[in-house]
């Protein structure tokens, strides 16, 4: 080892040992998404991240979505699909398999890989503990042929309407670490399907986390010239939207993000998943790979 290479990892640790300090014991929401779910080698950098995490004191807290691998799915059992101004038409025949993939086949991927690392990872649907109570969506569309509002139903397509965080808390105090497929349970006794980004942001606000973290597969919030924007606030945000800046699929994800911020969660991220060790690199470096947005 140089002594050059060895000046790089000190100062890497020495910048590095105020934020551990800081963000020791407090609980960080983790969404995991986009190309990082499904790179094998940024599943693992995923992986050790968290693991890490937990090491120096953290209660990382994993959501998971999984839309890619339900639809490669579906089209192997022949099932067609469809989605309505991006959202996926959920039967009871889709939700079946919307269960094994999610509460299945990803979830138990996800767990295994931060096991394989160190951890211990428990996996749970919003269905284990009677944790993540859904209501269905009341779905309005605009039909551009009689440009009016129609009520679409989705199906088992649902919403957050109250989080029981009792079977997390246990979890997260006994050394584990949660991993959560985004499938809650209605009334009726129902799963619901329910976006990935509004649960992790329903679990961070009901838990008042320190961080909420949302991978995607962009460098964070653009202005209109391609530049990275962070230090964003609320206003920041509703100002970005107004003016077309935010657009198409970023309008829903930092609307989650500024519903989790004035739920009482410190500050929520927006970062880079195709950045190897993109967790680490935002929560323990002054620059950071993503948006960083506040309440201010």
């Amino acid at each position: 080892m140089t002594e050059n290479t060895s000046r790089n990892i000190a100062h890497v640790l020495i910048e590095a040992l105020p934020y551990i300090k800081k963000f020791k014991s407090k609980t960080v929401v983790v969404k995991f998404g986009g190309n990082a779910m499904v790179d094998d080698e940024l599943k693992h950098s995923f992986a050790r991240d968290i693991v890490l995490m937990k090491l120096v004191g953290i209660n990382p807290i994993v959501v998971h979505g999984g839309g890619p691998q339900i639809g490669k799915l579906l089209d192997r059992l022949n099932i067609s699909t469809q989605f309505i101004d991006g959202m996926r038409v959920t039967d009871s025949e889709t939700m079946d398999v919307v269960e094994m993939v999610l509460g299945g086949q990803v979830n138990k991927e996800i767990v295994s890989l931060i096991n394989l690392h160190g951890g211990k990872a428990i996996g749970l649907t919003g269905k284990d503990g009677d944790f993540i109570h859904a209501r269905k969506i009341n779905f309005k569309s605009s039909s551009a042929a009689s440009k009016a509002s129609e009520i679409i139903d989705l199906g088992h397509v649902g919403e957050v309407s109250s989080i029981d965080p009792a079977v997390v808390d246990m979890l997260c105090n006994s050394d584990f670490i949660p991993v959560i497929a985004p499938i809650g349970v209605g009334e009726d006794g129902h799963s619901y399907n329910i976006n990935a980004d509004l649960v992790a942001g329903k679990v961070a606000e009901v838990l008042k986390a320190e961080k909420l973290l949302l991978l995607t597969n962009t460098a964070g919030i653009l202005d209109k010239n391609k530049n990275l924007l962070t230090g964003l606030s609320i206003s920041d945000i509703d100002d970005l939207i107004a003016d077309g800046t935010i657009e198409g699929g970023m309008i829903p994800k930092t609307q989650c993000a500024t519903d989790a911020l004035k739920g009482g969660v410190s500050s929520v991220h927006i970062i880079d998943g195709r950045v190897d060790h993109a967790v680490l690199l935002e929560l323990f470096t002054d620059t950071g790979v993503g948006t960083l947005l506040v309440s201010r």
